[in-house]
C-alpha cells in the first residue's frame, strides 16, 4: 500500500522533515517514491515552516494513497 508520510531527516536535535510518498512496507528513514513537500518545525522568522503540493497529494490519493494523520494535521492547517 502506497503512503504519504512524514520522513525525519536532519541532525540532533534540528529536526526536519520530508513529505514523502512511499511504500508502507519501506521503513521511515528509508526508501520513498517521490518528495511532495517539507516541515521544518523550528523556523524563525522569516523562514517557511512548511510547503506542501496539493496537486500531487490529490493525484497520490486519486491513485488510492493512505494519508498519514501528522500529515492530514498539516494540511487542516492550509485551511
Amino acid at each position: 500500500m502506497i503512503s504519504i508520510r512524514l520522513t525525519r531527516r536532519g541532525n540532533n536535535k534540528r529536526p526536519f522533515y520530508y513529505i514523502a510518498v512511499a511504500d508502507s512496507r519501506f521503513p521511515i528513514k528509508g526508501r520513498f517514491i517521490e518528495k511532495i513537500g517539507f516541515l521544518n518545525p523550528i523556523a524563525k522568522g522569516k523562514e517557511e515552516r512548511f510547503k506542501i503540493d496539493l496537486n500531487r497529494i490529490l493525484y497520490w490519493k486519486k491513485i488510492g494513497a493512505k494519508i498519514s494523520n501528522s500529515v492530514v494535521k498539516l494540511l487542516k492547517e492550509i485551511k
